[in-house]
């Protein structure tokens, strides 16, 4: 599923209908440009390796991986067969590779079906992703947002989520998880566009 048109532009209607200050975030940031990353496999095993780590050494890390792959690419079959050694050349961690090996695992062995993850209900697909070894809670949200494009989810433990409503909203500290449910109530059904804005708030 992608963020379509029409859904973007009732989630816009009702954010600046519903909530003064998102009203001025979505004037400040502009337009709504994310597009869904639709190879889910590649975005989960990408989110794996990049945990704890630096952009760039991350781009870097999964540079060599897919070049180590090529020339099929990120595919789950073929990576389940790897070794944590082979892993570790490039430049994977010991602890992360155990968990590529076990999402490719749990991929090909179809006990992560990932077609039909993308029809499933938001909180089966918290459910099934987080079966798998490294991938949290928050990791299945991004997963919800970024690649299948859920209108309304709202990944309240998120870092950037929490300094966005502290900033936007001028809280002396940084908000609860509790904290910002309750704020966002006025968001829902599009809590993803508006975490969304929030994100590009603190770069504008």
């Amino acid at each position: 599923m992608a963020f379509h048109a029409q859904h973007v532009r009732a989630a816009l209607l009702h954010l600046k209908k519903n909530d003064p200050v998102m009203r001025s975030i979505i004037r400040q940031v502009g337009p709504f440009t994310l597009k869904v990353q639709r190879k889910h496999y590649e975005m989960l095993v990408r989110s794996i390796v990049s945990q704890q780590i630096s952009v760039a050494a991350a781009r870097t890390i999964l540079a060599r991986f897919r070049e180590s792959l090529e020339p099929d690419g990120f595919c789950p079959d073929r990576i389940s067969k790897m070794t944590v050694a082979k892993l570790r050349k490039v430049g994977i961690s010991q602890q992360k590779a155990g968990y590529v090996l076990d999402l490719a695992q749990k991929v090909s062995s179809g006990d992560v079906d990932l077609k039909k993850i993308s029809r499933a209900a938001d909180g089966a697909v918290v459910e099934s992703l987080t079966s798998v070894k490294g991938i949290g809670v928050w990791t299945a949200q991004m997963f919800l947002i970024f690649s299948l494009g859920r209108l309304d989810v709202l990944p309240v433990g998120d870092l950037g989520l929490q300094k966005a409503v502290q900033k936007n909203w001028s809280l002396e500290a940084l908000p609860k998880p509790a904290e910002v449910e309750a704020m966002a109530e006025p968001w829902r059904p599009y809590a993803s566009i508006a975490t969304w804005y929030l994100w590009r708030s603190l770069e504008a």
